[in-house]
């Protein structure tokens, strides 16, 4: 028979599914970063430790309300918390934020980040990591793609998932249009765009609120989201490599964004 604690741990081990998660509106945070973070945020419903991870991390979790706390667990169940080769014993279960694409845009965003059908956790939490170092006030998973809650995703963000609002848009091209409505252009990054990004500034004013479109590992966005932006924006490259990845071309795009808006805020 299983004891209150050995049924929450559990019922946390099955949040490694995305089903699961989705139901339960819950995810795992692992290691002291991401737990720290969510920490911060308010979204920690239980801490799950080893005794000699609540040994070595004792300063970061002194900061545990009190209606969390910390529940102490075994090596073998912390192994089954994590899913990464070599467990630091140190799991939260947290909260998923509610915030949704209304939330956002009501908020009058200035730079929003959207990733079309991203499939690779990594480059999605890169992404994530990207948009909130360049001052991107969202971040927009359009269509089928990755869970932002994948544990890949959750560490390449590097905490940024717990820092930046990231939602969800079912329909890419309904977001689109949803971005437009609300007063964004809409930049779409493709490899045949007809405004290179060396000269963006020249036909389209990037420290407007813009929001921009990176499309999916494989093949890009689809020629109908494409179709959908206010203008279409290649970035040149002199090498011989055709394409960059999402997070790549991401770091390129939303720095431009950045500092046009730097530029306009403390004009030389």
């Amino acid at each position: 028979m299983l004891t209150e604690r050995s049924a929450r741990v559990v019922a946390a081990v099955k949040l490694h599914r995305q089903t699961a998660r989705r139901r339960a509106a819950r995810f795992l945070a692992e290691g002291p970063n991401l737990v720290e973070a969510a920490l911060r945020r308010g979204l920690v419903s239980e801490v799950y430790a080893t005794e000699a991870a609540a040994q070595r991390f004792a300063e970061l979790l002194a900061g545990t309300p009190a209606d969390v706390g910390v529940r102490l667990v075994t090596e073998r169940a912390a192994k089954a918390l994590s899913d990464t080769v070599t467990p630091v014993g140190l799991v939260a279960v947290c909260r998923m934020p509610q915030t949704t694409l209304a939330d956002v845009l009501a908020a009058a965003p200035r730079l929003v980040a959207v990733g079309v059908q991203i499939g690779e956790p990594g480059n999605a939490g890169t992404l994530i990591r990207t948009a909130d170092a360049m001052g991107a006030d969202a971040v927009v998973l359009a269509g089928a793609g990755v869970d932002p809650y994948n544990s890949k995703c959750l560490r390449a963000s590097a905490g940024a998932i717990f820092t930046i609002p990231v939602v969800a848009g079912p329909d890419p091209v309904e977001t689109v249009g949803r971005l437009q409505a609300s007063g964004l252009q809409v930049l779409a990054t493709t490899l045949d765009g007809e405004i290179s990004l060396d000269s963006a500034e020249s036909h389209v004013n990037l420290d407007r609120p813009t929001a921009w479109l990176f499309g999916g590992e494989a093949h890009g966005l689809p020629p109908e989201v494409a179709a959908a932006a206010d203008h279409r924006v290649h970035i040149p490259m002199a090498g011989r490599t055709e394409s960059l990845n999402v997070a790549a071309a991401a770091a390129i795009c939303l720095y431009q964004s950045a500092r046009a808006a730097r530029s306009a805020d403390h004009p030389a």
